[in-house]
């Protein structure tokens, strides 16, 4: 029997976007959708209709929705310790920093919450490293980044966008960073000869841009330049990294090593903030006692989860899956007859459908036929969808996704 107080617990979608709306700053345009529970690769609303989940946390979710040998990790730490700060040693970072620095093959980590927090930090040491190591004169140090990147949005992070709508408004924006063309070798050859060039920060692919996918070869190119330039390669791989793309990393897809690592997202399955800015000591230990640091970074339940996150993308052989599977959706949906597709893009589970407007269809509506029909997905720049499910979706899951997009996408063009 359902009681008064039940009734009154009971959130339905309309009162829960009205109470976001009312209370909360509008600093996002969700799909009207109120989510309550997520298990695998489903989703449920609060009126308990189920969805397939196309966005995955902007990959944070590559393990899944509440993976149970994560979940159950967080649980047990939670009950033990979650927080010290950095005023004390605690029993769990050691472990962690030796596991995730052997796991990927680095002297250092660096531990940090957001992702932003981890480009920050990069910058940081970038510029730490050029002063110290490199000789640059003081407050001189360079910094490229390419167009259409998508580092975060912090003041430092949108000081180094080319992007109208990150950077209205919220000048004067931070020095020291000189903006080429991306998947432009020419431009890089150029730049990283302008005097006091101390590093060059790059997505392996513009995720948030619209899954842009660079040349074969573009990064290899970029790493010998910047060898031959004394220049360091700092990989932004936060949300391309942990087997989204086919590989660990996708700088692993042209054999590539980054002299700084950044990682986030999925480095906890989800569950809670935690990033890693990883490198050498040369370069790690150019920052001292007292130069950095997080309140928050390094505690013993973010190290613990991320432990747990790290395992399961191995034991689950998930980047073998994200190319395998990857390669039959971009296949699949290629099939499809409509004038709305422009194209198909991508690399193992990190793809995008670019979207041609047909009579005020776009993407956006394009979306939410596709909730209706049950698979969540989001437009990002305009017309183009991200297609980027957990990596744990099965080929029969996947099969029935590509099924609602055939079918959503031919219904509606």
């Amino acid at each position: 029997m359902i009681t008064a107080e039940d009734m009154t617990k009971k959130k339905s979608s309309a009162a829960a976007m009205e109470m976001e709306n009312r209370y909360g700053a509008h600093n996002y345009k969700p799909i009207p959708v109120v989510l309550e529970r997520g298990e695998g690769v489903f989703v449920w609303d609060v009126e308990g209709k189920k969805y397939f989940d196309f966005l995955a946390g902007y990959s944070s979710l590559n393990q899944g929705h509440c993976h149970p040998a994560i979940i159950g990790t967080l649980r047990e730490q939670s009950e033990k310790l979650t927080m010290t700060s950095r005023a004390f040693y605690n029993s769990v970072l050691g472990e962690y920093e030796k596991y995730i620095t052997e796991y990927f093959g680095y002297d250092k980590v660096l531990p940090m919450n957001t992702g932003a927090e981890g480009v920050e930090t990069a910058l940081k040491l970038c510029r730490k490293w050029a002063y110290e190591k490199k000789g640059i004169q003081p407050d001189k140090a360079k910094i490229i980044v390419c167009e259409g990147n998508f580092h975060g949005r912090t003041i430092a992070a949108i000081s180094l966008s080319s992007d109208p709508e990150n950077r209205n408004n919220f000048g004067p924006f931070a020095p020291g960073f000189t903006i080429i063309p991306f998947n432009d070798i020419a431009a890089l050859e150029k730049a990283i000869t302008e005097p006091g060039t101390a590093g060059f920060l790059i997505e392996p692919i513009q995720a948030e841009r619209g899954i842009v996918v660079p040349d074969p070869g573009y990064l290899a190119r970029c790493k010998e330049l910047c060898e031959k330039h004394g220049v360091l390669f700092i990989a932004d791989e936060i949300q391309t990294g942990l087997c989204r793309t086919g590989r660990m990393l996708a700088c692993d897809h042209e054999d590539v090593r980054p002299d700084i690592l950044i990682l986030g997202k999925a480095l906890s399955g989800g569950t809670l903030p935690v990033s890693a800015v990883l490198a050498d000591d040369e370069i790690m230990l150019c920052i001292r006692p007292g130069e950095h640091g997080s309140t928050y970074g390094g505690n013993p339940l973010a190290c613990r989860v991320a432990m747990a996150a790290l395992r399961v993308l191995k034991e689950e052989n998930l980047s073998a899956k994200a190319e395998f599977l990857g390669d039959k959706l971009r296949n699949e949906l290629s099939k499809i007859q409509s004038g709305m597709i422009e194209t198909i893009r991508g690399k193992g589970l990190l793809n995008a459908i670019v979207i041609r407007p047909v009579n005020e269809k776009d993407a956006w509506a394009l979306c939410l036929a596709l909730k209706d029909n049950g698979l969540l997905a989001k437009p990002t720049h305009g017309n183009i969808i991200r297609l980027a499910p957990p990596l744990i979706i099965s080929e029969a899951q996947l099969y029935e996704c590509i099924d609602i997009l055939k079918k959503t996408i031919l219904k509606f063009s």
